[in-house]
């Protein structure tokens, strides 16, 4: 009786089809990695927005600056515009955030919204800013439906 060395026809094609269902399964989970990232990323400019709003509000009010406005708030050297001690429009909000908005950074300010520019469609991947009044603190609305 001779002694079976290696594997069979069969069990080797039971190897590749095993192999192809599980690239099959795993194979979508990768396509939508960048589209996870874009999502990840507005969310966090959307932190980024909120935190610094918060140390401007600290600034104003260690400054006594919390009225209707516009009151200057200094914050490294810059002047920062503030209504109710929170920054007045998004272009006050960005000269304290740590953001690239130049041509070649990823994202772009539109109106009141700040936009990741590689999105699949710019306008629904965005985080946009609405200033605080007298009886409402700073929003922020956050869209990812199409990054």
């Amino acid at each position: 009786m001779k002694k079976q060395t290696g594997f069979t026809l069969i069990e080797l094609i039971v190897v590749i089809v095993i192999l192809g269902i599980l690239a099959a399964t795993a194979l979508p989970k990768f396509i939508d990695i960048s589209t996870d990232a874009k999502i990840a990323v507005i969310k966090s400019v959307e932190g980024s927005m909120r935190a610094a709003n918060g140390l401007i509000y600290a600034k104003a009010a260690t400054a006594g600056a919390l009225g209707a406005g516009p009151t200057n708030v200094s914050i490294n050297g810059v002047n920062v515009s503030t209504v109710y001690g929170f920054a007045a429009n998004l272009a006050a909000l960005v000269l304290v955030m740590d953001i690239n908005t130049t041509a070649t950074g990823d994202f772009q300010i539109a109106g009141q919204a700040i936009q990741h520019r590689k999105a699949r469609t710019v306008a629904q991947c965005q985080v946009t800013y609405a200033a605080a009044t007298a009886v409402l603190t700073p929003t922020y609305t956050t869209v990812v439906t199409n990054c």
